[in-house]
């Protein structure tokens, strides 16, 4: 899995690389068991600090999505798929209140919005 970092973002960096490492378990490009590179090799990788890749590795285990052993190193979590399946709700959640605050922002109102969405759909569905 390649990690993207931009420094344009508005992200943190460690946030940056929490995000692409949660994705890609949640796409299952990561898939349970597999080895994570070690928290150092992470950071020279992505030159970055190495406490900024333990503190998303930190993250990422109290949110279930890892495991570490010491001395063995970080591995992708053994599939929780309830916990798979309400983290990937939070994200679209989440996505779309942005979305429904730039549409107030921009004056759309809800049936705007509805309507485009079953534009987007219908042409999902073609």
């Amino acid at each position: 899995m390649k990690i993207i970092i931009k420094n344009s973002s508005e992200q943190p960096l460690y946030q940056q690389i929490k995000d692409q490492i949660k994705g890609g378990i949640l796409r299952q490009e990561l898939k349970e068991g597999e080895k994570l590179p070690s928290i150092r090799s992470l950071a020279n990788d992505l030159h970055v600090s190495v406490l900024t890749t333990k503190r998303v590795y930190d993250e990422l285990e109290k949110e279930g999505f890892i495991v570490t052993t010491v001395g063995k190193g970080s591995f992708v979590a053994s599939e929780n798929l309830e916990m798979l399946s309400e983290s990937k709700r939070h994200m679209i959640e989440k996505k779309l209140s942005e979305v429904w605050q730039m549409s107030k922002t921009l004056g759309i109102n809800k049936e705007e919005l509805y309507l485009m969405m079953d534009i987007i759909f219908a042409e999902d569905d073609e």
